[in-house]
């Protein structure tokens, strides 16, 4: 429930239009309006006159000799490039290259072509409940 001491709380806090206030405590200041009218006009007429001052007021910029000393006073980060950084970074880059070379040789020889074999072959070896027979290849004839 609103009273005069939380209307003027939450004008303080949040400025003279309800319609910013929390959307939970709108409908209870409208109630507070309607039920004070003159108390409650008189300080939200406050708050506005707050509002329409802060809205007004822009904060001050610094002088460019303010702006020079704070930058100057900064403490500078340090280059940390180094040859052992370099090397680091050459050895990393070395690994992935020979980590690549290496799959792909090892790529191509897993990949090799099998021998021929024909589709009855095929059908013989999948159908065969006991045993897997391979059949012969040309080459071993």
């Amino acid at each position: 429930m609103m009273d005069a001491q939380r209307f003027e709380a939450l004008a303080d806090a949040h400025g003279g239009l309800i319609a910013r206030w929390p959307a939970e405590v709108q409908d209870d200041a409208f109630a507070w309006l309607a039920q004070a009218p003159e108390a409650a006009q008189a300080v939200l007429t406050d708050a506005l006159a707050l509002d329409e001052a802060l809205d007004v007021l822009r904060p001050p910029q610094p002088s460019a000799a303010l702006r020079d000393a704070v930058l100057a006073a900064a403490p500078r980060q340090k280059q940390t490039w180094s040859l052992g950084r370099w090397l680091a970074g050459a050895g990393v880059g070395a690994a992935l290259a020979t980590a690549s070379v290496a799959g792909v040789m090892i790529g191509t020889q897993v990949s090799t072509a099998p021998a021929e074999v024909s589709d009855e072959a095929v059908m013989s070896a999948s159908t065969d409940d006991d045993w897997i027979v391979l059949p012969e290849t040309e080459s071993q004839s």
